[in-house]
């Protein structure tokens, strides 16, 4: 019997990511929020609660003004590389309450080009630690990976496997940015960025919306042929000690990332193991975040990456299908739109309409994570 207070996804929508200059990050999200509309066969009129996302395209509550002005709760949010998750949460916790039967997230954002611009302020700092450098991402994630692969016996040429499948799998996909396979060498005679990551380790800052239309238990069969259960979905912020982004100190033992503390509650709630996820998707703001990743999230052991990668484990066709669509070093990283592109791929993987490459074997069980500043993590499981 299904509980009319789980939660499943029943429609999904996509601006494709990348640059488009002839439009704003708006009419970005107006495209992917009547996208998820028209797949769950539903009219904007319908929604009876809905949350949005952005870190600097604008508010997004004022969506109302293009799609319609019922009166509908319109939350905004803004946390960081896991404001798409928070999103989707916010809608979830709103439907389970009994707020509304149909609910709608969307996450968009349009960057400029470059390093994200990031206040020390902001962030609880001092000036100072701005002076030394480590406010560009792109220091601290090079320094915590070569920490992890001296720490677990992991070669530089890791770092260049996760980038090449990255790559092959977006060179496949509509929706991504980078749609040019690349070889392992050619990733590691890239220009040098932060030792040892070079350019095509890194994501880009980018643009991009993707939303979900949601629907409690006693709504979602009617609406589509194959909803997609939301499982679990849990968030949690860094413990005391822990290295995380923005961190202005090292702690010298061993240390628990918040990803840990969110995956295991997330296959906790679930009640599935890391064993059954037949795809997934992790933060990949570069090649290291991904191998970290990896094991914080159960999926394999620490020290595994290099033998699951080089084995094709986490190719389409392989054990633990990662990054189907490119992730973000194919897609680019809209903020505000990042986890819910995650959310979008993993639900048409498990629907068999994936648009790039499909899983085979009709996965069942699909996880989502996302990692941010100043050391948060969201992780969801999904299911039919």
């Amino acid at each position: 019997m299904r509980r009319t207070d789980d939660v499943y996804v029943v429609g999904c929508g996509m601006h494709p990511f990348g640059r488009d200059e002839s439009v704003t990050g708006m009419d970005m999200a107006e495209r992917a929020v009547r996208e998820a509309l028209a797949d769950a066969g539903v009219s904007w009129e319908d929604i009876g609660y809905a949350a949005g996302g952005s870190d600097v395209s604008g508010k997004p509550d004022t969506l109302v003004g293009r799609l319609g002005l019922t009166g509908v709760p319109f939350v905004n949010v803004q946390n960081g590389c896991a404001t798409g998750a928070s999103t989707v949460l916010t809608v979830a916790s709103a439907l389970r309450a009994g707020e509304a039967s149909l609910g709608l997230a969307v996450g968009f954002d349009k960057h400029e080009r470059g390093a994200f611009h990031v206040s020390a302020a902001r962030y609880g700092l001092g000036d100072w630690y701005a002076e030394t450098g480590m406010m560009l991402t792109t220091q601290f994630f090079a320094l915590k990976t070569r920490r992890y692969l001296y720490e677990h016996g992991i070669s530089e040429r890791a770092l260049a496997a996760v980038a090449a499948r990255a790559f092959r799998n977006g060179s496949h996909h509509p929706l991504a940015w980078r749609r040019k396979a690349l070889t392992e060498r050619e990733i590691l005679d890239s220009a040098e960025v932060s030792p040892p990551l070079t350019q095509y380790m890194f994501c880009s800052p980018g643009q991009g919306a993707a939303a979900l239309v949601l629907a409690r238990g006693d709504r979602a069969f009617d609406l589509c042929e194959r909803p997609v259960r939301l499982a679990s979905l849990a968030f949690r912020t860094r413990r005391f000690g822990s290295f995380e982004v923005f961190s202005p100190w090292l702690p010298p033992g061993p240390h628990r990332s918040p990803s840990v503390d969110a995956a295991e509650a997330a296959f906790r709630t679930a009640g599935v193991r890391p064993a059954d996820v037949g795809v997934a998707q992790l933060q990949d703001t570069d090649s290291g975040s991904e191998l970290v990743h990896l094991a914080e999230t159960g999926l394999c052991g620490h020290g595994e990456q290099e033998e699951l990668l080089a084995g094709g484990d986490t190719e389409p066709t392989g054990r633990i299908p990662v990054n189907t669509d490119g992730g973000c070093l194919a897609g680019g990283e809209p903020v505000g739109a990042s986890g819910l592109r995650q959310f979008h791929e993993v639900v048409r993987q498990l629907q068999g309409r994936a648009p790039g490459v499909q899983v085979p074997g009709a996965p069942r069980v699909g996880f989502t994570h996302v990692y941010g500043a100043p050391g948060i993590s969201a992780c969801s499981v999904l299911t039919v």
